[in-house]
């Protein structure tokens, strides 16, 4: 059965930087094998994470590339996709934009933001996946 992951920012670093939270999903996902997608909420945000996980530290080394740029992304374990971009669906998504995923997928993970006013949209891409009849979980990070 597919999953949701919910993971709820609470901690001060994770608050600065919440993109660093995702990255730190990518390094997770990447040392459990999985083949992973970022749905990036627009291509300055994927450019961001492209640079993010260029400096994960000297022994994080995730092959990763932003979607459209080369013919091989195929063979990239991490795949970071603008809202221009058309990427193929993987079994371990992170998803970034505003609606919920739609399409074939294992597990998804979605980043709540620490504000609270912003997490409205959050709440209804539970209820989506919930009817879809998903397996929910949350995390607080």
């Amino acid at each position: 059965m597919p999953r949701a992951d919910f993971y709820l920012i609470t901690t001060p670093r994770f608050r600065e930087q919440p993109l660093r939270l995702v990255c730190e999903l990518v390094r997770k996902a990447h040392a459990a094998g999985l083949p992973t997608l970022i749905l990036a909420r627009d291509d300055a945000q994927a450019e961001a994470l492209d640079d993010l996980l260029w400096d994960m530290g000297e022994d994080a080394y995730i092959p990763h590339q932003i979607a459209g740029l080369d013919e091989d992304e195929d063979e990239a374990d991490v795949l970071i996709a603008g809202p221009s971009a058309d990427a193929p669906m993987r079994p371990l998504v992170i998803n970034l934009r505003d609606a919920a995923v739609q399409g074939s997928f294992d597990r998804v993970l979605e980043v709540v933001p620490a504000d609270e006013s912003a997490r409205g949209p959050l709440r209804e891409r539970w209820k989506q996946y919930q009817a879809r009849g998903l397996e929910l979980k949350k995390y607080d990070m």
